[in-house]
């Protein structure tokens, strides 16, 4: 099984520890390739940041089901450009966020997320509604840490996180970020409760899904895009 898990900034030091993660889950036989885009941003922390990764993002996944990847996951909390992933690949696709979220609800009666910068706790919201687990989230907060100094800085995360606990009261953490991924097994340790990291989560779900032979449904919305032509820069992902 080959699965790709996309790191959708242009950040190869965050793409490497994202790799390592999602390798330290994958079942024998399971190839991960851990990539990002060679265009679009340097972080994601913003509406703008996310639709100009976009681009880069479908353009990994379209070469990774070249290349025969089964499934896909996208490493950014933000989930984006899920959707067309879902209409470009065969195989499925899934994001960190909704993983991380769903696997959070089998956990404890409430979650909460711990993310980077304030300016991203309303898509966080949004992304919990989406998925059907706004019930379940006590809360979104952010550490104030920039999404590629989050490696850097374990002591004000983990600070920041005994906070929610205290202030949430909820039973699970939820890390907000892809670049978060090396400290949760020591978070979990520290905290004493369960803490999830979405980029094992998706990964552990791909691969389910690959292995029962599970696909995202291509006969309504997510059936593969309409040949059209493309214009200007983005002429090469015109399809047909």
């Amino acid at each position: 099984m080959r699965i790709t898990v996309i790191n959708p900034n242009t950040s190869q030091h965050m793409t490497d520890l994202i790799g390592q993660s999602a390798r330290g889950v994958a079942l024998p036989g399971t190839v991960i390739d851990a990539v990002c885009p060679d265009m679009g941003p340097a972080s994601i922390e913003s509406h703008y940041d996310e639709a100009l990764s976009v681009p880069g993002l479908l353009a990994r996944i379209e070469s990774a089901e070249r290349a025969g990847a089964e499934g896909h996951v996208i490493a950014c909390f933000g989930d984006p450009g899920l959707d067309a992933a879902r209409e470009l690949a065969t195989g499925p696709v899934v994001g960190i966020a909704e993983a991380a979220m769903r696997v959070a609800t089998s956990l404890g009666r409430s979650f909460s997320v711990v993310t980077t910068l304030r300016r991203t706790c309303g898509r966080a919201w949004d992304l919990a509604e989406r998925y059907g687990v706004r019930g379940f989230c006590a809360g979104v907060h952010a550490c104030e840490v920039p999404v590629l100094d989050v490696d850097g800085c374990p002591e004000l995360i983990a600070a920041t996180c005994r906070s929610v606990l205290e202030r949430d009261g909820s039973d699970v953490l939820v890390l907000g970020c892809a670049g978060m991924t090396s400290l949760c097994a020591k978070l979990s340790a520290e905290l004493g409760v369960p803490v999830v990291d979405g980029v094992r989560s998706a990964t552990l779900l791909v691969q389910s899904l690959v292995l029962m032979g599970l696909r995202t449904g291509k006969h309504g919305e997510f059936a593969a895009p309409p040949p059209k032509p493309y214009a200007g820069p983005l002429h090469g992902f015109g399809r047909g």
